[in-house]
């Protein structure tokens, strides 16, 4: 018992330093970023090109909602092996991330956007990035659309992943309904939804790690007030995924 209470205590230091030294490093990039905007001249396309992004975004949504059927068909078959496997927790985790993802499709469904005064789709790349053996250009708010589905996955993983080890199933990120749908937090503007759901996924994988192992690598608690419960992947985590450059004259 008390080898057991030491070693709890001991991964709670570890967490803590863990959490400290993410501060201090998102610190640092939120400082790098906060330069980065200053130098960047924020060049306009042409309308061509504008009109073009906005029916691509209109192809990409519309594609989303036609799919949403199919992925409830998913849900329900992933909920019908998780009773069989008596796995509670994750049912249940799985339940309330269902419901979030039928609340944001009936926002969507219900949604009117003027595309013409977003600044995404008149704004030029600011940014290079790398995804596999491929080199994609993006600007500030592709940018932090990519961020946001690491962060929507790491929260989310963290939750499966936490919710396996209370159901003593073994480590398994990929089975987890969430994990295979990668869509909660996408709304069919400014990035593709494969690359959303690639990105999501990056975020689910290492959050599902530290939930099911109990630690903070790759990420930590909110505790500035958010969401109830919600896990925030690091900073320099999100860095080292999107591997970005910014574009120069």
């Amino acid at each position: 018992m008390q080898q057991q209470q030491k070693q709890q205590q001991e991964q709670e230091r570890q967490n803590q330093q863990d959490a400290q030294l993410q501060k201090q490093q998102e610190q640092k990039l939120a400082l790098q970023r906060q330069q980065q905007q200053q130098q960047l001249k924020q060049k306009r396309i042409s309308q061509q090109e504008q009109q073009e992004r906005i029916r691509r975004q209109e192809e990409q949504l519309a594609l989303y909602r036609q799919n949403i059927k199919l992925r409830e068909d998913l849900a329900e078959r992933d909920a019908h092996i998780l009773r069989q496997q008596n796995r509670i927790e994750h049912l249940r985790f799985q339940e309330q991330y269902e419901a979030r993802l039928r609340a944001q499709q009936a926002q969507l469904t219900q949604a009117r956007y003027d595309y013409n005064n977003d600044p995404y789709y008149y704004t030029a790349p600011q940014y290079r990035y790398r995804r596999g053996s491929q080199y994609y250009q993006t600007n500030q708010y592709g940018m932090k659309k990519l961020e946001q589905a690491l962060q929507a996955g790491y929260n989310e993983g963290f939750h499966a992943g936490r919710a396996d080890r209370e159901d003593h199933w073994r480590y398994d990120y990929g089975s987890a309904f969430a994990y295979k749908d990668a869509n909660y937090g996408y709304d069919g503007r400014y990035i593709a939804q494969d690359e959303y759901n690639h990105y999501f996924r990056e975020g689910f994988q290492r959050g599902y790690e530290d939930g099911y192992y109990g630690r903070q690598k790759y990420g930590r608690k909110n505790d500035s007030g958010g969401i109830n419960d919600e896990w925030l992947i690091a900073g320099a985590v999100i860095a080292a995924i999107i591997g970005y450059q910014v574009l120069t004259d």
